[in-house]
């Protein structure tokens, strides 16, 4: 029986393999998975549509929203339906904002930042666009809360990859390489973490030994402290209403941000584990409030994109 000492000893040869192979391949351009991302992020229309075809651009628009692990937990109807959060439409004359055309260009940037701070102005726009009646929203740029919020990210951490039944879940939504990103349209595709392709039996049998809780704890100190600050969304109460508006305001943050040129991504480990929420809470200056999501802001690089499934897809 092979060992966990010599397999991780052979993981070298057996990436290496694959991946000279795979600067050979002869995979069509138009199924590749940046032709497939390119097409999945193209600006669409925004004039001359009427009826079906705009319901549908906008339906495609919203499937570029971020979700938990790009599970893409959603279902559309074009028809008033029951259970539904129900958006209702009226012709109007067609305006561009820059939000909506930051659309194609925003991402969850996985990646480190320039450790920046940013001007008092861009931090007003942001917390202008993530603010409303009913959510308020905290930016954090001191290095002190920074790294109070770091401590409950990594606490966390730990503790998510201590639970089975969280590794396993996240496993099945990692795509270990392109062609199985472009096969589901959906999960993290490693390389927008700055990982490389590798063949998916490898990386589902290595998945639980290199995802280990220091070397994610490291990477998540590196790049909180390499970011320019940290958002905390508060909801006004715990209902569905309030998440709905808390997600929107989240939307408007990030395209705000991707307006100005800022990357954020989510830290949710501090709300995502029950017993550190209201300590978390306590610790940032919301005691006694329900803090819903966290995110790291600042400037860096672009990383590879997700994917999405098609509209024929997602709509009922």
């Amino acid at each position: 029986m092979t060992t966990r000492r010599q397999f991780a000893a052979s993981l070298p040869g057996l990436v290496a393999g694959p991946l000279a192979l795979g600067a050979c391949s002869t995979e069509p351009a138009a199924d590749s998975y940046f032709t497939t991302a390119a097409r999945t992020w193209q600006v669409g229309a925004t004039t001359d549509l009427v009826g079906e075809p705009l319901a549908r651009e906008l339906v495609r628009s919203a499937t570029l929203a971020p979700s938990s692990h790009n599970t893409q937990c959603w279902t559309f109807a074009l028809d008033p339906a029951t259970d539904a959060i129900r958006v209702s439409l009226e012709p109007t004359p067609a305006r561009s904002s820059n939000l909506y055309t930051a659309i194609p260009d925003r991402q969850c940037t996985r990646g480190d930042y320039d450790g920046k701070p940013l001007s008092a102005l861009s931090l007003s726009l942001l917390q202008r666009a993530g603010s409303s009646g009913t959510v308020r929203l905290l930016l954090l740029t001191d290095r002190p809360a920074m790294e109070r919020t770091l401590d409950y990210v990594i606490q966390g951490n730990t503790a998510q990859l201590a639970d089975p039944a969280f590794v396993a879940e996240l496993k099945s939504w990692v795509r270990f390489n392109g062609a199985e990103a472009v096969r589901t349209h959906d999960g993290l595709y490693s390389a927008t973490a700055g990982s490389p392709n590798i063949p998916s039996w490898i990386g589902r049998r290595a998945f639980r030994w290199l995802l280990t809780p220091k070397g994610e704890n490291d990477r998540y100190a590196r790049q909180v402290r390499s970011s320019a600050g940290i958002a905390v969304f508060v909801g006004l109460t715990a209902d569905k209403a309030n998440w709905v508006e808390v997600g929107r305001c989240y939307e408007r943050f990030a395209l705000q941000a991707t307006a100005l040129g800022i990357r954020n991504a989510f830290l949710n480990q501090p709300v995502e584990v029950a017993g550190l929420r209201l300590p978390f809470a306590e610790t940032v200056g919301f005691a006694g409030e329900r803090p819903d999501l966290v995110v790291r802001f600042g400037r860096g690089a672009a990383m590879p994109r997700s994917l999405r499934r098609g509209v024929e897809a997602v709509v009922a």
